[in-house]
């Protein structure tokens, strides 16, 4: 039986950096952090061959993000762009969209332009993160959409 989603992953290139960003810049705590190196049981439960990385799995409001530096296998650059298949992005609904966007610039986000408006219902922006991910900021306005 599924219960709900528990987390989200995503792949950097420096924890740390990662870290701050998302706790400093997006307000969420570290609950858990580990490393492992070559773990005949890591491989098997992840697929990888000698597998070799660090994670900390961050609590939100309402979901966890699960952060990972990969040293070995080497990790390929696939970020994606909106329109691929697959987890292209995550959104994070916000309150006040216009004032997240100007904090979030101050903490190394890009955005690809400004805070579109649908109407009354709701608003909506992407941005990548300092490590080239997508995240897509959305605030609904209208109470009769469901609200986190």
């Amino acid at each position: 039986m599924i219960v709900g989603i528990h987390h989200v992953a995503v792949g950097v290139d420096d924890l740390e950096k990662a870290l701050a960003f998302y706790t400093e810049g997006l307000g969420f705590e570290v609950v858990q952090r580990s490393e492992f190196e070559k773990r005949e049981e890591v491989d098997r439960a992840i697929g990888l061959k000698d597998a070799c990385a660090r994670m900390a799995m961050l609590k939100g409001p309402n979901a966890y993000l699960e952060v990972w530096e990969y040293s070995h296998p080497a990790p390929r650059d696939l970020r994606s762009d909106p329109n691929d298949r697959g987890y292209p992005h995550f959104a994070l609904q916000v309150k006040d969209i216009q004032q997240e966007y100007d904090r979030l610039l101050q903490h190394g986000m890009t955005f690809a332009g400004d805070v579109v408006h649908f109407g009354e219902e709701s608003s909506a922006i992407y941005g990548r993160d300092p490590f080239g991910n997508i995240i897509e900021l959305y605030e609904i306005n209208t109470p009769d959409i469901a609200q986190l």
